[in-house]
């Protein structure tokens, strides 16, 4: 076998298929864009489904990449020689284009001739064929005829050599292996037997039948080829190991782990998982947080997923004695050292993924230190109980209040022997969720009816018209209420109506659809929202207002204009922010979600601090100029491909296919498509609707700006008439609190600093007059001074005395007692308070102000701790003070 490098390794794999006619179509973002129902690409060809699915890709039919993929389905497993959280998986894909033969001949070619394997000591497995598909005959004879022994050959069943989804697309597959130089370990041993003899290389999956959802198979019209190896683990093998750790990927890495730790890889098996750990939840977090997607740590979602795998490797850190600055010299070696070459931004976002990192490892290490405080207490009473688990409310409280995620509470479980009642976890963040969803009523009745369209013929659909009109004249194709589909719909009633033509926007991307009214010749049907039913019906929910809505009827489809016209205005007006926002932040800046209504616009973006007042002053500024100089606002709709030569900015997440609108503010005119873009000040891929000139947008005012998540932040705004009636509102309130002052408005900040100034004064009398009665009522306390085995004890009680005031008297009779320990209580509105200090050298002598605490509030209904120094408590039984101050004495005696 021939030995790469890991560079190498990419490099050759691409490099074989385009000498074949594939085409490199490079790599895509490691967070899914959410049409395959996954957080996370997980194989080379989830972003190719839709042209495995039979849409045509731009770049030919025969493709091939190196595409990251991070899988956390077993992060469990991560510790041993072979598991990793992020992988690259390298493919090619014959889309209609070639199939079993060619297949089967460059696989062999690759694995012989490019990586050197003897023929001899390869084996391949096909579909053994069952009530539903035929044998895979054909799949073996290629196999056989490019070079594979027949006595190699192995057929396995569905489970080991059939891919499909529950419907569409399907067929068998074939996985290649190495057969090593040792005996059987027993009758039945073969390609996936776990003894070792037998490595996987590779997996080739030959699509060429179509599953119905009645569950039978005919033949697929194109058939497709997907061939998928994964990198790391055969680097590893071509380089002699089974240890995915000991690649070049990884060894700078665990080098340094076992120079700053002083524990050697393999030595210990503990350590040596927790060295693995570290590296692999590193790496992974590094590939995540750099990624396209610049994904941060967050408490739902991909975030939350990013957050485990950080606190996983903090914790493995500690075990291994390392620290914050190591986790982040781990995360430089990767950036700086393995992937500088291969995954470049990384390096241009190393300062964004290590001050992500940084913040996180802060986040946890705090986490860390109050949670595991709670985790013993409830540790210690399960055992002390006798359970042998903890209650699910218990683990729900550490995830809810201390940030502990339920896989931290079960690996800190495990480790003291004990289980998690995960069950319970579920329904206490059930019952949390429930609470939240209760409190959201965003288009319900819509959500609910929304199915009943699910049984109209796909002839049904919607075309939107609305970019150049807000009216138009359509027919009605289908109505429903909440729970059928409905001929007519009669007066006052509630529903949901599709026509065949419409000028109404439906949410999307942001936007909220938009209101109106639909006339028939006998009714009147009022919009209150227009949505997307599916992928091409537009559905006008509402209610009738007038007669009767009949489906089949004729209708006059009009969009409520003004209502349009604010939204346009606050879309156009986001387009103009993110661009500011860029200027002043800097290019890290990325949209991350929106709300555009005609009342006012939310914007959502990532930046890992707070703005400062400058900052949004400068925003505004250069937004509100970009309006005032009334920019062209200009549509040109183009191939996805032409879309990424004008600059334009994409929504990440966002799918885009086929012509794609982009949206450009003050673009060129000269009629060279590069320059005429590169002039504009702001170029974005959009399906929204907007003004036609900036200067409609009129003006924009920032209302906030805060944290809604780590690493985003949320800016609220109002354009057009909204700003003029914010400043009238503005207006009315300063001259309202001017009369309430007696002077006028411009006399506002003098006359508050004034009265400021006068609170301050008479507050401070206040507390001086506190501080007077707080002593007069100890009097002269000195003399109630006893001694308890040679440290002196005052314990007194004293009146009306508030716990701020009460701890200033003790500090002043501490430093008159000098060595020894204080004790007042005192009775104020109904309840006790209790102040306990001592001085050091009591202190070493046994007394410990915290545990007097602990000891004596229970005496007057209360509870409360502290330092060995000094220590309160409040309690809601004064009556008990004297037992209280008796008991002080009996505790300090036990101490001393």
């Amino acid at each position: 076998m021939r030995q790469f490098t890991s560079d190498e390794l990419r490099n050759t794999w691409k490099q074989f298929y385009i000498d074949r006619g594939h085409v490199d179509v490079g790599a895509v973002s490691l967070v899914s864009d959410g049409t395959t129902g996954v957080m996370f690409n997980v194989a080379g060809m989830q972003p190719l489904m839709p042209y495995l699915l039979g849409q045509k890709h731009p770049l030919g039919t025969r493709l091939c990449n190196v595409q990251g993929c991070v899988r956390t389905n077993d992060i469990d497993s991560v510790g041993d020689k072979s598991h990793v959280t992020f992988f690259e998986m390298m493919g090619s894909w014959s889309l209609g284009d070639y199939f079993k033969k060619e297949r089967c001949q460059w696989s062999f070619e690759l694995l012989t001739q490019v990586f050197g394997f003897d023929a001899d000591h390869l084996a391949a497995t096909v579909f053994a064929g069952d009530e539903n598909a035929p044998r895979d005959e054909e799949g073996a004879q290629y196999r056989i005829a490019s070079g594979f022994k027949k006595e190699n050959i192995y057929y396995l069943g569905a489970d080991d050599n059939w891919w499909g989804l529950e419907y569409g697309p399907c067929g068998p597959d074939s996985e290649r292996f190495y057969i090593a130089d040792r005996p059987d370990c027993g009758p039945d041993c073969g390609p996936g037997c776990s003894c070792g003899k037998y490595t996987e290389l590779g997996n080739d999956v030959f699509m060429q039948y179509e599953k119905h959802k009645d569950g039978h198979l005919t033949p697929l019209a194109q058939k497709n080829v997907d061939t998928g190896w994964g990198l790391e683990r055969i680097l590893a093998f071509l380089n002699g190991s089974r240890d995915v750790y000991q690649i070049d990927l990884f060894a700078p890495v665990i080098a340094y782990i076992e120079s700053v730790s002083g524990k050697k890889y393999n030595e210990d098996e503990k350590m040596t998982r927790s060295m693995r750990i570290l590296a692999d939840h590193t790496r992974t977090s590094v590939m995540l947080i750099g990624d396209a997607a610049k994904l941060v740590p967050a408490n739902a979602g991909a975030g939350y997923v990013l957050r485990r795998l950080i606190r996983r490797a903090v914790r493995h850190a500690r075990t291994l004695g390392l620290k914050k600055e190591n986790i982040l010299k781990i995360a430089t070696i990767f950036i700086d050292e393995i992937y500088n070459n291969s995954y470049p931004l990384l390096l241009k976002n190393r300062e964004f993924i290590l001050n992500e990192l940084s913040k996180e490892i802060e986040r946890f290490e705090s986490t860390l230190e109050n949670g595991m405080k709670e985790f013993k207490k409830i540790l210690d009473g399960a055992r002390s109980k006798g359970k042998k688990e903890i209650a699910g409310k218990d683990a729900f409280y550490l995830y809810d209040t201390f940030g502990f995620p339920l896989e931290l509470t079960v690996e800190l479980a495990e480790e003291e022997g004990l289980t998690v009642d995960e069950e319970g976890f579920a329904v206490s963040m059930e019952e949390q969720k429930q609470k939240a969803r209760d409190s959201q009523n965003f288009s319900a009745k819509l959500n609910a009816s929304a199915g009943v369209f699910d049984s109209l013929d796909d002839n049904v659909k919607s075309t939107f018209v609305g970019y150049d009109s807000t009216s138009c004249e359509g027919k009605i194709l289908a109505a429903a209420d909440g729970s059928s589909l409905k001929d007519v719909l009669s007066e006052k009633e509630e529903g949901t109506i599709i026509t065949d033509v419409t000028s109404f926007y439906g949410t999307m991307g942001g936007q909220v659809g938009d209101k109106g009214t639909i006339t028939t010749a006998d009714g009147e049907f009022t919009v209150t929202e227009a949505v997307h039913i599916g992928d091409n019906k537009i559905g006008h929910v509402g209610y009738v207002s007038k007669g009767s809505i009949r489906v089949g009827d004729s209708a006059k489809i009009e969009v409520a204009s003004d209502n349009r016209q604010s939204t346009c205005k606050n879309h156009s007006a986001t387009h103009l922010l993110q661009k500011a926002l860029k200027i002043v932040l800097g290019d890290h800046v990325e949209q991350k979600g929106s709300l555009v209504t005609p009342d006012r616009l939310r914007f959502d973006f990532s930046h890992d601090a707070a703005m400062t007042a400058e900052q949004i002053r400068k925003v505004e500024e250069i937004v509100n100029k970009e309006i005032s100089l009334g920019l062209p606002v200009r549509t040109d709709e183009m191939s996805l491909e032409e879309a990424g030569k004008t600059g334009a900015m994409a929504l990440f997440g966002e799918k885009y296919h086929g012509t794609v609108r982009v949206v450009s503010m003050g673009k060129g005119t000269s009629g060279d498509m590069e320059s005429d873009f590169k002039d504009a000040f702001s170029v974005e891929l959009c399906g929204g609707t907007h003004v036609s000139n900036t200067a409609q947008i009129q003006h924009i005012k920032i209302l906030s700006e805060s944290g809604v998540a780590a690493g985003i932040r949320r800016i609220e705004a109002l354009t057009g008439d909204a700003v003029l009636a914010y400043y009238a509102d503005l207006e009315n309130t300063l001259n309202e609190a001017a009369k309430l002052l007696k002077a006028n408005p411009s006399e506002l900040v003098a006359k508050i600093t004034h009265l400021q100034k006068e609170l301050r004064t008479a507050n401070s009398e206040i507390e001086s007059m506190k501080a007077q009665a707080a002593k007069d009522a100890v009097g002269d306390s000195l003399n109630q001074t006893v001694d308890v085995k040679g440290v002196k004890l005052l314990a007194a009680k004293v009146e009306n005395v508030e716990m701020g005031a009460l701890r200033d008297l003790g500090d002043s009779l501490k430093d008159k007692l000098d060595d020894g320990v204080v004790a007042l209580m005192s009775s104020i509105d109904g309840k006790a308070n209790i102040v306990i200090m001592a001085t050091d050298s009591a202190v070493k002598a046994g007394a410990h102000a915290g545990n007097l605490i602990k000891a004596v509030a229970p005496i007057v209904g209360g509870g409360g701790g502290g330092r060995p120094n000094m220590a309160q408590a409040g309690g809601k039984n004064p009556a008990g003070i004297d037992d209280a101050l008796a008991a002080v004495k009996n505790e300090l005696e036990k101490m001393l």
